[in-house]
């Protein structure tokens, strides 16, 4: 008799969920039918999206090696053809190492004031991240060491000779460098003295400024502070 009950009450129940599902698909089912596409096609989309990123990522990758290629094989406007066609087409962060590179081509190939125009662009792109936007300027910069006047170069780089700042090191050494070159030891000191006195500065800058400091000092062309 209680084996009966539990069979009559399992079948109930059965019944029971069997008719609420009914109603459940009745009320829900073309809601559930849509969620259930959403998800499907949803999943498809990044399925495929992630493949056309990877796929184009791969391309851009591929054709900046062989644009770098073609620079190492002293090809200079077969790699600037190449990295002009990067930076209008390439996926990612390419189309902007294209545009690095292609500076860099130019002052290889003895075109350095069209380096340094090209560099000093991308030091005033915006759409550019911050940090390659500087290392953009500070290129500029050495590249105007040997010709430029101290303001020139003071307007690429002095912003970021500053505390804090990750290319405050170099940025500095490429003022120092300008500033003993056009004369003005006491800036050059200056400079190089920040270099020196900064306990996070490479140990190769740091060298080559105690370097030139010695230099300075044993010319007597500018006395150190408060002397």
């Amino acid at each position: 008799m209680v084996n009966q009950n539990d069979s009559f009450i399992r079948e109930v129940n059965d019944e029971l969920r069997s008719d609420q599902m009914k109603l459940i698909w009745q009320r829900f089912g073309i809601v559930l039918l849509v969620i259930a596409a959403l998800i499907v096609f949803g999943t498809i989309g990044k399925v495929g999206y992630e493949y056309w990123r990877d796929s184009r990522s791969s391309g851009s990758g591929d054709a900046f090696l062989a644009a770098l290629n073609l620079a190492r094989e002293n090809k200079p406007e077969e790699a600037a053809a190449a990295l002009s066609k990067l930076e209008q087409d390439g996926f990612g962060a390419y189309p902007v190492l294209a545009r690095m590179r292609a500076a860099t081509v130019q002052a290889e190939n003895g075109d350095a004031a069209g380096a340094i125009a090209a560099f000093a662009a991308i030091g005033k792109d915006t759409s550019i991240p911050a940090a390659v936007r500087n290392a953009a300027r500070l290129r500029a910069a050495y590249l105007m060491v040997d010709t430029a006047d101290y303001a020139a170069v003071s307007a690429e780089v002095e912003e970021i000779a500053v505390p804090g700042n990750a290319m405050r090191h170099s940025a500095r050494e490429v003022l120092g460098l300008v500033a003993y070159r056009t004369g003005d030891f006491a800036k050059a000191r200056d400079w190089f003295q920040q270099i020196a006195d900064d306990a996070e500065t490479p140990r190769n800058i740091a060298n080559r400024a105690r370097m030139i400091l010695d230099l300075i000092t044993a010319s007597g062309k500018a006395p150190k502070a408060g002397a």
